[in-house]
């Protein structure tokens, strides 16, 4: 990535967490993390990455779903914010990261073999 698409993104990346978690706060519901973004050379596309806090997968799957449905609505807001930094307003296309979950899924793997192995030597 160059400089400007490096500076663009970390741009976005912020602006779309702070609408998040002010102006669409009520609308987004669990709560909402930007974990990361990226645009694409000419700068029309940006993808925003976003997880969730929530009890359930299907908590975080209808989040997202609605936050997509937002889309247009976070990218009025995000031009009314940054339209004095960049010449277009990039198109967002929202990703769900489920860095997270994935982490807790290989934490209990790791934790019920060790269990495992606990059990069957005891001693060492």
């Amino acid at each position: 990535m160059s400089i400007r698409t490096e500076r663009v993104a970390r741009l976005i990346q912020r602006d779309i967490a702070d609408l998040l978690n002010t102006e669409f706060a009520e609308q987004v519901q669990p709560m909402a993390t930007v974990t990361g973004a990226r645009v694409t050379k000419d700068l029309s596309i940006a993808y925003v990455y976003v997880s969730f806090l929530g009890e359930t997968d299907e908590m975080r799957q209808a989040a997202f779903h609605h936050l997509k449905e937002l889309t247009p609505q976070i990218r009025a807001a995000l031009a009314r914010r940054i339209r004095h930094q960049v010449r277009k307003i990039p198109e967002i296309k929202f990703f769900l990261d489920d860095t997270l979950e994935q982490a807790r899924h290989m934490e209990a793997l790791l934790a019920r073999i060790r269990e495992e192995r606990e059990r069957r030597d005891p001693d060492g």
